[in-house]
């Protein structure tokens, strides 16, 4: 991408910890504190349902329990996914992609979609959440970025919509990591921020690539980056740092 259409701060979640994280709550509160753009985790019911949320058990953040891939969307529609965060949100449902993509697209917001896919659906997933973003999106100046840490969601992702930008996520580096990268067409690099130095961003910008940094909720850590100037950084501290400026 020669042009590189998304804002540098990145709401991660939709609001960081200030709501029940991958809700509409939570992107309607960032919205209202200025930020544009926005990073979600999506994965898959077991009925094919593109749905956000983080972890691959129900636990956590909402009321059911168990793996979420286990479960058809009508059982996981009547979660409730914010009372965990606090009694002003008790009764939060899960948002399937298709709200999110409603009320991104209403606001001119842009949006990553990280792909969580259960374990051994890795490439079927990737499938379905492109498939469904590119319809979504369908006639959008700009597209939502596609992010995993999992190359075979990548590749499932080039699959079923080739023409949608894809990053891969690293935590920590591992052996041929930009060959993967180069060989799934992507985009952008998106690392922990502690892994990024002048060597990284020389390497990503030698490979035509983005680079972008999760999760900064340090100012200390944010200037730093915005010195070697990374392309994107995501953050929690979405009440802290100022998402119209540098």
């Amino acid at each position: 991408m020669l042009h590189w259409p998304y804002p540098r701060w990145i709401a991660h979640r939709g609001a960081g910890t200030l709501a029940p994280e991958n809700t509409l709550a939570a992107f309607r509160l960032g919205a209202s504190l200025g930020w544009r753009a926005f990073e979600c985790d999506v994965k898959l019911s077991a009925d094919d349902v593109p749905f956000l949320l983080h972890d691959a058990a129900l636990d956590r953040t909402t009321s059911g329990r168990g793996p979420a891939g286990d479960r058809p969307w009508h059982e996981l529609s009547q979660l409730d996914a914010g009372s965990w965060h606090g009694r002003l949100h008790a009764g939060e449902p899960l948002p399937t992609l298709a709200a999110i993509a409603a009320f991104v697209l209403r606001n001119r917001h842009q949006l990553n979609i990280e792909i969580k896919p259960a374990p051994g659906t890795e490439q079927h997933t990737g499938q379905v959440v492109a498939g469904h973003a590119a319809r979504l999106w369908a006639d959008q100046a700009v597209p939502p970025l596609l992010s995993s840490f999992r190359p075979e969601a990548l590749l499932g992702a080039r699959e079923a919509a080739p023409r949608l930008p894809r990053a891969l996520l690293l935590d920590t580096p591992w052996p041929d990591w930009d060959q993967v990268a180069a060989s799934l067409g992507c985009v952008a690099i998106v690392c922990h921020h502690e892994l990024i130095d002048d060597g990284l961003l020389a390497r990503a910008r030698g490979a035509g690539w983005r680079l972008l940094a999760y999760t900064v909720n340090e100012p200390v850590d944010a200037q730093r980056l915005l010195a070697l100037g990374v392309d994107g950084l995501i953050t929690d501290a979405v009440d802290r740092f100022s998402p119209g400026g540098d």
